[in-house]
C-alpha cells in the first residue's frame, strides 16, 4: 500500500516540477513577445486535449520503453502540466503592474534582475494557483495508468471493480484525496514563504 502511495506521489510530483520548469521560459517569452502568445498558448493548450490513456499507450513507441515503465506516465503528466502552466505563467507575468517594472528599471535593474527580483515574485500568487490545479490534476490522472498495469493507488480502483467490492475503491479515493491535499498544502506553504509582503498587507 505504501509502495503504491509513494509511486502515486512521485508520478504526480516529478512531472509537476519538470513541467513548471519548462513552462517558465515558454510563459516568459509568450508574455514578453505578444506575437508569440497566441500560437504558444494555443499549441500547449491543445496538448491537454490528448486522452491520457491514449498518451500512456503511444509514448512507449516514442520513448522506446516498455508499456509498464513508469517513465511513460511521468512524461505524459509532464506534457499535461506544461499544457496547463504555460498560459498561467504568461498571464501572471502580464498582470505585473507596469509601475513595478518601471520602478525596477529606474533603480538600475537589468531585465534579468527585474524578472527574478520583481516580476516573478509578484506573479507567485497566480502561478501558485495554477500549480495547485495542475497538482490535483496530476494526482488524479496517475490513477488512469492502473488500466495498463503501472503500480500506484489506481490499482485499488481496478481491484474493487474486479472483485465487486467497494472497500478498495473507497480506500483509494480517500488516499488520492489526502495526497492531493498534501500537494496543495506544500504549494501553499511555498507560495506563502515566497510572498512575505502579503502577510504584512493582510495584517493591516
Amino acid at each position: 500500500m505504501l509502495h503504491w502511495l509513494w509511486n502515486n506521489a512521485w508520478l504526480a510530483g516529478v512531472p509537476l516540477v519538470v513541467g513548471f520548469l519548462l513552462a517558465l521560459p515558454l510563459g516568459y517569452f509568450a508574455s514578453r513577445y505578444r506575437w508569440i502568445y497566441p500560437p504558444t498558448v494555443t499549441a500547449t493548450g491543445l496538448l491537454y486535449t490528448i486522452p491520457s490513456l491514449a498518451l500512456f499507450i503511444l509514448l512507449p513507441g516514442v520513448l522506446h520503453t516498455k508499456i509498464l515503465n513508469p517513465l511513460n506516465v511521468a512524461v505524459a503528466l509532464t506534457i499535461y502540466t506544461l499544457a496547463l502552466l504555460v498560459r498561467v505563467v504568461a498571464d501572471a507575468l502580464n498582470a505585473v503592474p507596469d509601475e513595478a517594472r518601471s520602478t525596477a528599471t529606474a533603480m538600475g535593474y537589468t531585465p534579468r534582475q527585474r524578472l527574478l527580483g520583481v516580476e516573478l515574485p509578484l506573479a507567485v500568487p497566480v502561478i501558485a494557483a495554477g500549480l495547485r490545479v495542475a497538482a490535483v490534476s496530476n494526482v488524479s490522472l496517475v490513477s488512469v495508468a492502473a488500466i495498463i498495469g503501472v503500480p500506484q493507488l489506481g490499482q485499488l480502483f481496478t481491484a474493487g471493480f474486479q472483485t465487486f467490492s467497494n472497500a478498495p475503491i473507497l480506500l483509494g479515493l480517500i488516499l488520492v484525496i489526502l495526497l492531493a491535499f498534501a500537494f496543495d498544502a506544500v504549494i501553499l506553504l511555498i507560495a506563502r514563504a515566497l510572498t512575505p509582503w502579503q502577510r504584512v498587507v493582510q495584517a493591516r
